[in-house]
């Protein structure tokens, strides 16, 4: 029997890296030119978005520490990036994706066993890896495109190797699938210029939010880990469970979460103090996803001729494979991804609001956690209208 290691975390994320890369399926056929193409046009896509997302959000990048910035500590000059963009394949998209959610459930498993409970074994945690592995090497077909905010503030190599200048926080990774993006302009006959530009506004537009707001990935950080740390508090039976128990059972509902199976962590774990936190949580990736939804479309013909079309066939798609997410893994992790109308009902809330108060009203929703709408209010947007704006 394998002993326990200190300092082993619920998951060998390392493993689970691995396993993901080995069992993802690869992508589509394509030659050596076609695929330098595509990399090269998903790069330009991605720099080209980034001066349509600044126009028609009408939001700016918050000044970094010490910077000379504009009335209201924003940016007085137009950034040159709101990403780091990497062009990757579907086994580095699940590794990448393990880096975030390791950097999630940091501190989860010591706050499971307690400090009286042997660590987990490295078994335990090679078990997470191969279930958890599987799982990513599944969804790393599906995504096209996914804005991580959160290696930006958790120290990755990447993060490392990009650093600022001005000494200021870095900026997230903007990770583009080539495979995926290839495979959904060959199935629903897009034009492919139009189509990577499109999927780059919405994830510039990501970019943006997390720019514009720089407290908001430690915000959600936050939220997410107390929501997992809730799990050694909420249930009796698995605080006096044995340490076999409470780990076994912190990993049916990890993975089953990130599978998007039941309620996810909420589902007969949480208090209700921690299922308000849950909504709360809801509320803003409603809110995320709908405000990006909304104003890659808002760039109109002139920028993507093709953009009402593109919508139309991408819609009926979207319950399926080619769903564009700011983090597929966090809503699945979370719980959140059967509950894909939310992210509807967030496009809804923003036009609302923009109807009631205009797109500069709106973007008070960027001031604090204290402006962000609550999952009630993604459903009443006047609701939100009322207390932020009076």
């Amino acid at each position: 029997m394998t002993s326990p290691v200190l300092g082993t975390p619920l998951v060998d994320w390392s493993a689970a890296a691995q396993i993901a890369g080995r069992v993802a399926r690869p992508g589509p056929l394509a030659s050596r030119d076609e695929l330098a193409e595509l990399v090269a046009g998903l790069r330009a896509a991605a720099s080209d978005a980034v001066p349509h997302v600044l126009r028609v959000t009408r939001m700016v990048p918050a000044a970094p520490p010490g910077s000379a910035a504009a009335p209201g500590g924003v940016a007085s000059e137009e950034p040159a990036e709101l990403s780091q963009v990497f062009v990757v394949d579907r086994p580095r998209w699940a590794r990448a994706n393990t880096e975030v959610m390791a950097s999630l459930t940091d501190g989860v498993a010591d706050a499971l066993t307690g400090k009286d409970d042997k660590p987990v074994s490295a078994t335990t945690a090679l078990v997470g890896a191969a279930q958890v592995g599987a799982v990513l090497a599944a969804l790393s077909g599906r995504v096209l495109g996914q804005f991580d905010p959160y290696s930006a503030a958790g120290g990755s190599v990447e993060r490392a190797a990009g650093g600022r200048p001005d000494g200021g926080t870095p900026p997230g990774r903007l990770l583009l699938v080539a495979p995926n993006v290839l495979q959904l302009e060959r199935d629903l006959d897009l034009v492919p210029a139009d189509f990577r530009l499109w999927v780059c506004l919405h994830e510039q537009t990501h970019a943006l939010q997390f720019a514009a707001a720089p407290w908001l990935a430690d915000h959600l950080r936050a939220r997410a880990h107390d929501l997992l740390v809730g799990l050694s508090e909420s249930s009796r039976h698995l605080a006096d469970a044995r340490l076999r128990e409470k780990v076994a059972t912190a990993g049916r509902v990890v993975v089953r979460a990130v599978r998007g199976e039941g309620g996810g962590v909420a589902e007969g774990l949480l208090t209700q103090d921690q299922k308000a936190v849950l909504e709360e949580v809801s509320g803003v990736m409603a809110l995320l996803e709908g405000h990006a939804d909304v104003m890659m479309d808002a760039v109109g013909r002139r920028t993507v001729p093709t953009v009402r079309r593109i919508r139309a066939q991408f819609e009926a798609r979207r319950d399926g494979q080619g769903s564009s997410t700011l983090d597929t893994v966090l809503r699945r992790f979370l719980g959140m991804d059967a509950k894909l109308a939310q992210y509807r009902d967030g496009a809804a809330f923003v036009r609302a609001v923009e109807r009631q108060v205009g797109r500069d009203g709106l973007n008070a929703v960027w001031t604090s956690p204290g402006t962000l709408p609550s999952a009630r209010e993604i459903a009443e947007p006047g609701a939100w209208v009322r207390r932020v704006h009076g």
